[in-house]
């Protein structure tokens, strides 16, 4: 009841001429000036009056949201009686309430550069502070006041620890060394499973050596380090580093097997993959080692500033360190990285631009723990050590996964780890694969954004990546369909080891005729490719929020009037669909459709390609097609005709045919094509000098040329010595002497003998002999 009043004192002017306007709109007008309006027709001054409070009452709550303070207004001065009435335009427009006034202060204080300098500063004014902390640490070591250990006794007992404990691992390394070997022999890709099973027992062999170390460190601070003091605590922390050293630094030993180079996993020569590994163990136990000081600058309550200041100082030894590694090791790197580039494009290419790549990445990763130390985010540094930490786990990770997938693929039939051919085991691997760069790109990212550099925090992170894990994983999916389907249909994919010309030059260009499955698979990958694509963009879309609905009734409408416009593209489509359904040809059958003919090349959605005989390509729609003749399908019967004398022997020739028939038989390449052996037909035709011999036979289709052509060579190098003579072209002349006309009554019988007409002797045509 409050508030109502003293919205009603606040806001008597604005909803007395609201009331006023009402009245003027929807009743007769008033006649005088009045305390209140009266209501207007169909309403009683009740509900008039709570129709009025509650605007008041609304308009107050928005004020009051808006911070803005109502004092109350003056009552208005009472309308003179001779005040004219306002005009319909007038009527028509209430005044607006007055816009809220929102005061922000400016900021206080300096600005965040400002605030970056002071900090910097400041770590550089706490380097002599950060340097009598260090110089404390041998005198809070000892204890011999306290009836405790002195400093030289607890180096000692530390010394010892860790002496034996890497003493242990290297005893146990070298007595089983001779064991290690003869495991390293069998340990090639080329031995398939087995060389999994060598491989494993070498790494439980190294990882007995890192478990000594644990036990040997474990037992040490059990029995040295167990009081609740400084020193012990350090010495129990230093003994874990060195366990975590050697833990860390045996997955280089696997990879890298520095004296094992039959076992080892990454291409990179002998001398290489000593001096990597002897530097990557310096490297990490520089960095244990510094992460251990810090720790125990914190426990002995080292100011904050002088913690920055360690920072800032172990980010220059770390990048130091790092950059020396990268140069160093350039060669033996870049032979990992190039090894892995074989399968991984990406680790290729970094292996070829390795020092430039490598000495930017950790310039950029120092500047950023830089940034950390000065700015006081202890957490950059943890980002820093888990990008590292991925990103070597991600190498180690594909040498793995290439080491393990070669030495599946050499188990499969017919197949060897060099082989080119699609395998599962490489499939399986470019699904992991993909899975674990998106794992650990999502890592990588979250943490850099969300911890270093506060652009998001964690609920809004959240909210980011909600829509993108759902796309992702949906994008993720459709590539694991697609890689199965691939592989399962690559088997039924037709290659092509050579070109055309290249083909017709080594005279095998009639190869045989694809399968119906081959013929259409490229059509299905294609179909499905485009189908799979689409569903996962959409569902992606839709996770994103957007509306997919307008996308596909666009494309019911835009596929609508492309069926309309382009009845001529149709009807190529639905003509080859047809065309591939009836299964009236096939990639790499010879085939004549009248308007060409040719060899099956390939074809596309509405396209057939032929090549003929004599290399020309014809491309043809579908629609264009009509009918079609196959002559490369199930069987083919080749016959030909030669001429041979007139006196040719019919059934001698009958039977060489048939000999030269047997013997390609015996042939295996000709075997294996011919379904019915050469033989003779018979006589086709006679002619004035010579008769026509038909032969056949019945082969596979493919290269029918071939067999004749071997049939051909062989007749022609086995009927002579048979007696039997081809024919040859030109007319024969019988010539009559005119001298032995004359003397024959005289000569008597043996004149008569030997005047008789000589034999037919066939002659060219252009050169007839006469006597």
């Amino acid at each position: 009841m409050l508030t109502s009043g003293f919205a009603r004192v606040v806001m008597a002017p604005v909803f007395g001429a609201l009331a006023l306007v009402l009245a003027v709109l929807l009743g007769p007008a008033g006649a005088g000036a009045q305390a209140l309006p009266s209501p207007p027709a169909g309403m009683t001054q009740e509900q008039f009056n709570s129709l009025v409070d509650a605007i008041s009452n609304s308009v107050t709550e928005r004020l009051k949201a808006n911070g803005v303070q109502a004092t109350p207004a003056p009552a208005p001065a009472p309308a003179p009686a001779s005040a004219p009435a306002p005009s319909s335009s007038s009527k028509s427009k209430g005044k607006a309430p007055p816009p809220a006034i929102v005061h922000t202060g400016l900021p206080e204080g300096p600005g965040p550069f400002a605030v970056f300098i002071e900090r910097a500063g400041a770590i550089v004014r706490a380097v002599p502070v950060l340097g009598a902390k260090l110089a404390s640490i041998p005198g809070l070591l000892d204890l011999s006041a306290k009836d405790g250990r002195s400093a030289s006794t607890f180096g000692l007992l530390l010394v010892l620890a860790a002496a034996a404990a890497l003493a242990a691992e290297a005893i146990l390394r070298a007595m089983m060394a001779q064991f290690r070997r003869r495991l390293a022999v069998h340990a090639g890709p080329e031995q398939g499973l087995r060389s999994l099973m060598h491989l494993g027992l070498l790494a439980l062999l190294d990882g007995l050596g890192v478990l000594a170390v644990w036990v040997i460190c474990n037992a040490a601070a059990g029995a040295w380090f167990t009081a609740p003091t400084g020193p012990d605590r350090l010495g129990a922390a230093i003994l874990d580093g060195i366990f975590y050293w050697r833990l860390y630094v045996l997955l280089f030993l696997i990879v890298l097997r520095p004296a094992l180079p039959q076992a080892r996993l990454c291409d990179v020569a002998d001398h290489d993959a000593r001096t990597l590994y002897a530097r990557v163990e310096v490297v990490m136990l520089a960095i244990i080692l510094g992460r251990i000081l810090r720790q125990v600058l914190e426990a002995i309550q080292t100011p904050p500033d002088a913690i920055g200041a360690y920072q800032a100082f172990s980010v220059l030894v770390y990048v130091t360190a790092f950059i020396w590694l990268v140069r160093s090791s350039r060669g033996a790197v870049a032979a990992w990285l190039g090894g892995l580039g074989k399968v991984a494009p990406l680790a290729g290419a970094i292996g070829r631009h390795w020092v430039g790549f490598g000495v930017t990445f950790f310039v950029v990763l120092g500047l950023t723990q830089l940034y950390g130390a000065i700015s006081g985010l202890t957490h950059v540094g943890t980002a820093m050590l888990l990008t590292v930490v991925l990103l070597a786990g991600l190498l180690m990770f594909e040498t793995l996964m290439q080491a393990l997938v070669r030495r599946l693929d050499s188990q499969l039939v017919g197949l060897t780890p060099a082989s080119d051919t699609p395998k599962l085991p490489d499939v399986v691997a470019r699904c992991v694969r993909v899975a674990v760069l998106i794992g650990v790109s999502v890592t990588i990212a979250e943490s850099w954004v969300v911890q270093v550099f506060a652009l998001a925090d964690e609920t809004q992170w959240e909210m980011i990546t909600r829509s993108s894990r759902t796309a992702g994983f949906t994008l993720f999916v459709a590539y694991v369909i697609w890689e199965l389907f691939k592989y399962a249909t690559d088997p039924y994919m037709t290659r092509k080891n050579k070109n055309a010309a290249d083909a017709i030059a080594d005279g095998d260009a009639a190869g045989p005729p694809a399968s119906r499955i081959s013929t259409m698979m490229p059509l299905l990958r294609a179909t499905a490719a485009v189908l799979i694509g689409i569903i996962a963009v959409m569902v992606a879309l839709d996770s994103f929020g957007v509306n997919i609905t307008p996308l596909i009734a666009g494309a019911s409408v835009f596929g609508i009037a492309i069926s309309f416009g382009s009845q001529t593209l149709v009807k190529d489509i639905v003509s080859g669909i047809f065309y591939l359904s009836d299964d009236a040809f096939r990639v790499g059958e010879y085939i004549d459709c009248g308007k060409a003919k040719g060899t099956v090349e390939g074809f596309t959605l509405r396209s057939i390609k032929l090549r003929h005989q004599n290399g020309q390509v014809h491309t043809i729609p579908f629609g264009q097609l009509g009918q079609i003749t196959n002559f490369s399908r199930d069987w083919i019967t080749v016959k030909f005709n030669l001429r041979f004398a007139r006196n040719t022997d019919i059934e001698q020739l009958r039977k060489a045919a048939k000999k030269i028939g047997a013997e390609m038989m015996e042939v295996p390449a000709i075997k294996a094509e011919l379904l019915a052996p050469f033989k003779m037909q018979g006589v086709a035709d006679i002619a004035d000098n010579a008769i026509l011999v038909r032969f056949k036979f019945t082969t596979r289709p493919g290269n029918p040329a071939m067999i004749q052509r071997e049939a051909m060579k062989r007749m022609f190098s086995t009927l002579p010595g048979l007696g039997i003579s081809f024919a040859t072209q030109g007319a024969t002349v019988i010539l009559h002497s005119p001298s032995a006309l004359s003397d024959e009554p005289a000569a008597g019988p043996a004149a008569a003998a030997e005047s008789k007409p000589a034999a037919p002797t066939s002659v060219a045509p252009t050169s007839v002999a006469a006597s």
